[in-house]
């Protein structure tokens, strides 16, 4: 089969690897309709993350399950199905509190941005659709794998409900996901902080009521004007680097909750936290957790999380794909096999 290789910094290859197999009982093997570049991956493609050795890459998907282990019982041969970027066997007591992110039998995978894929713990991972879907909901799906899961758990995290305020830092695919996670939890003044026309309109058409281009002192301002002068209920947070983190706690009102989704690099002041009384919830998004009520709105077309897609590519132009995503000529790229 083919797949992606990333070698270092701004080296990614689509290469021949081989096809994989069953090897537990619990195991399903995944033909990739389509997968995605996700913006945690850019942390490798920067070099801000090491890469020791060539390594296969990619964790979002949907496909058609080819092959299944003795032990799978949920989904079949010619299921169309999206899984979580993460696996999880929905059964451990980490799963039935509903952290399946941390799944005690977790396992991650040998790169989904590929023909193929072993899912490991299928039953606890996959979901089928009830039909093979139109090609139009394809790109929907595939934003269910990691990106809406993920902003609709930066909302959960952040305690939005019915007529919350709420601040979204970071305009890539997870903070416009969050936009639309607000809007469907009943916000009623949703904050888009965003500098960039093309992601100002697919917030706008998430759920956004206002967008706040300022960044600094005068974005602060501009989004206390908006929130009584003292800055919305919930924030999240959706970018990760310091300086984000810092922005979010410093909008949030006193008293207020901040939902951290981006993978974190740098300090967050905890001691202005304290002062303030404002808390924080987030980390890994347990996506098999959301998947039942997000696929149930994909599929009835109540939302349309895959208009975060704005290129798409053949998985043999992958290189292309990380280009734009690093350069910012696209907000995420779906990647056809």
């Amino acid at each position: 089969m083919r797949g992606a290789i990333i070698h270092g910094a701004g080296d990614v290859r689509c290469e021949d690897r081989p096809d994989p197999t069953i090897i537990e009982p619990t195991d399903a093997v995944v033909r990739t309709v389509a997968t995605c570049v996700c913006g945690s991956d850019l942390w490798r493609y920067r070099g801000i993350a090491p890469v020791p050795e060539p390594t296969p890459i990619g964790h979002e998907y949907v496909g058609v399950v080819t092959e299944v282990g003795s032990a799978v019982r949920s989904v079949a041969v010619g299921d169309f199905v999206v899984g979580g970027f993460t696996t999880s066997d929905n059964l451990c007591p980490v799963c039935r509190k509903g952290a399946h992110a941390n799944c005690l039998n977790r396992t991650g995978y040998d790169g989904c941005q590929a023909e193929l894929i072993r899912v490991q713990n299928a039953d606890g991972t996959l979901l089928a659709t009830p039909e093979q879907p139109d090609d139009d909901l394809v790109p929907s799906l595939l934003a269910l794998s990691d990106v809406a899961c993920t902003g609709w758990h930066g909302a959960v995290s952040a305690g939005v409900g019915p007529g919350s305020s709420v601040v979204v830092v970071g305009d890539g695919a997870v903070g416009l996901s969050a936009v639309l996670a607000a809007s469907q939890l009943g916000a009623v003044t949703i904050i888009a902080m965003s500098r960039h026309a093309d992601r100002q309109a697919i917030a706008t058409a998430f759920g956004a009521t206002h967008i706040v281009a300022e960044r600094g002192d005068a974005g602060l301002a501009a989004v206390r004007d908006l929130t009584d002068g003292i800055g919305p209920d919930c924030v999240i947070e959706c970018v990760g680097t310091e300086d984000a983190r810092a922005t979010a706690v410093a909008a949030c009102r006193p008293g207020g909750m901040i939902g951290l989704l981006g993978v974190p690099h740098g300090e967050l002041p905890v001691d202005q936290m304290f002062w303030d009384n404002k808390g924080f919830r987030g980390g890994v998004a347990p996506v098999r957790a959301y998947l039942p009520r997000l696929l149930d709105l994909v599929w009835k077309r109540e939302i349309e999380p895959g208009r975060v897609f704005d290129l798409e590519l053949p998985l043999e132009r992958v290189a292309e794909a990380y280009e734009a995503m690093d350069d910012r000529r696209a907000i995420k790229v779906l990647l056809r096999p």
